[in-house]
C-alpha cells in the first residue's frame, strides 16, 4: 500500500539546563579503580583513561552509549554527560529531559542526536546537548527514527512509514507493508532505505518516492535493527534464525546467503565485525558465527555481549559479570576475569578499546595488550 500525504508540522524549539561547557574538563585524575590493577594485568589489559561522572547520590547510571567519537552517559534522572572517547574528558553535562520521562534510543546524524518520545521527535546538538527542535508528528512513533540528508523516516503506530522532508518537516509520502504489520526498525542512507516489520518483512524502498524495490520475508518478527555492511544485510528474527542477505545488481535483487538457526527466540540485533557475527541467544549465551558461511564457531554460555575484538581475540561480557576472552582462530576460551563491579558496557566494533562503567558513574576505557 503506497500513498502520498502532505502536511505541515509546527516546530517547537526548547532550551534546556545549564551546560558544563563545550571545551570539556579533564578526566578525574585519581578515580577509584573500576577493575583492580591485578585483574587487569591477568586480563592483559591496560587503562587508557578513567573518570567519575558527576552523578548525584540519589541517581544511578542508566545508559552508556557510543555515537561517532563520543561517549554518552545518561543518568536515571536524565542527566547526560558527553565524553571524548580518546581521553575521557567531559565535553558537556546537561539535563535533557524531566527525571520521570523515559529516554528512547538515540541516533546520530551529522551533529544532531535524535530521540523519540511518544509522538515527538526531539533533536539535540551533539556538541552541547542543547535541544534544537521538537516536532509533534501527530501519531505515536513506535521505533527509533532514521534520516539522511534529505528526509526523516518515522514508523507510526498506524503501521505506516512516514517520510518527511528534512529541512521543513513536511510529510512527502507514507508507505506500509502489504500485510499491514507494525514497523520495528528503519535504516536509511542517501541512496538506501529499508524497514523491518513485526511480521518478519524486510522492505527496501526508494529514498525519495513510494516505490518498493524489493522485499525479503522471514517467518517471524525481525529482532532489533538491521545491520548493513556494504552489499550485505545482517539481522536476527524471532524465528530463531540469524540471516545474511546480499543486495546485488541493478535493479536491486536480494539473495539469501545463509541462515543460521539458534536455540532460542532472538531479541537483539547481531554485532557485525570484519569476519564474525556475534549473536546473543537468550538463556544460552553469546554465539560467534562465521560471516562468510554462517557456520557456528563457538558459544560462551551466559555471554550477553561483545565488548570488542582485538586481533584474533574476542572480549565477551557475561551475565555473571565476568570477562571471557576467546581465541577466534582456535575457537577456545583463553581466560576469564572478574568484572563484578561492571554494570554498564558498550559493544565497540570500531576499534579495539573496551568501555565499561558501574552504576555510580565510574567509567573506564581499557586497551588489550598483545
Amino acid at each position: 500500500m503506497l500513498k502520498i500525504v502532505r502536511s505541515r508540522i509546527v516546530l517547537l524549539v526548547g532550551v534546556l539546563a545549564l551546560s558544563v561547557g563545550q571545551n570539556g574538563f579533564a578526566a578525574a585524575s585519581n578515580p577509584r579503580p573500576l577493575v583492580s590493577p591485578e585483574l587487569l594485568k591477568h586480563a592483559r589489559l591496560k587503562i587508557l583513561w578513567e573518570n567519575e561522572l558527576p552523578i548525584k547520590k540519589n541517581e544511578s547510571l542508566g545508559q552508556l552509549l557510543m555515537l561517532d567519537n563520543r561517549i554518552y552517559a545518561i543518568s536515571s534522572q536524565n542527566y547526560m554527560v558527553s565524553l571524548n572517547k580518546k581521553n575521557g574528558n567531559i565535553i558537556f553535562g546537561r539535563t535533557i529531559a524531566p527525571a520521570d520521562l523515559p529516554i528512547a534510543e538515540f541516533k546520530i546524524y551529522g551533529n544532531e542526536l535524535l530521540s523519540v518520545d511518544g509522538s515527538k521527535l526531539i533533536q539535540f546538538d551533539a556538541n552541547t546537548g542543547m535541544e534544537l527542535k521538537t516536532m509533534d508528528a501527530g501519531f505515536s512513533i513506535v521505533c527509533p527514527a532514521a534520516c539522511n540528508s534529505s528526509y526523516i523516516y518515522l514508523g507510526g503506530v498506524d503501521k505506516r512509514l512516514h517520510v518527511l522532508r528534512a529541512d521543513d518537516r513536511v510529510q512527502m509520502f507514507e508507505v506500509a507493508a502489504e500485510n499491514e504489520s507494525l514497523i520495528t526498525s528503519i535504516a536509511a542512507e542517501d541512496n538506501y532505505v529499508v524497514f523491518a516489520t513485526a511480521a518478519g518483512n524486510i522492505i527496501s524502498i526508494a529514498p525519495d518516492k513510494p516505490i518498493r524495490l524489493w522485499q525479503f520475508d522471514a517467518s517471524k518478527a525481525i529482532a532489533g535493527p538491521i545491520v548493513r555492511e556494504g552489499f550485505s544485510l545482517f539481522f536476527a528474527s524471532k524465528d530463531t534464525n540469524v540471516y545474511r542477505v546480499d543486495v546485488v545488481g541493478l535493479p536491486e535483487r536480494r539473495r539469501l546467503i545463509w541462515k543460521h538457526q539458534t536455540a532460542a527466540v532472538l531479541e537483539e540485533a547481531p554485532r557485525v565485525t570484519q569476519g564474525i557475527i556475534y549473536q546473543h541467544v537468550p538463556r544460552k549465551g553469546l554465539t560467534a558465527i562465521d560471516k562468510g558461511t554462517g557456520a557456528l564457531l563457538w558459544l560462551v554460555p551466559g555471554g550477553v555481549d561483545l565488548l570488542t575484538e582485538a586481533g584474533s581475540k574476542a572480549y565477551v561480557i557475561t551475565k555473571m559479570r565476568t570477562l571471557v576472552v576467546m581465541d577466534n582462530v582456535k575457537a577456545k576460551k583463553l581466560y576469564t576475569v572478574n568484572f563484578a563491579g561492571v554494570s554498564k558496557h558498550i559493544s565497540n566494533i570500531t576499534d579495539e578499546n573496551i568501555y565499561i562503567a558501574d552504576d555510580r558513574g565510574r567509567t573506564a576505557c581499557l586497551q588489550p595488550i598483545e
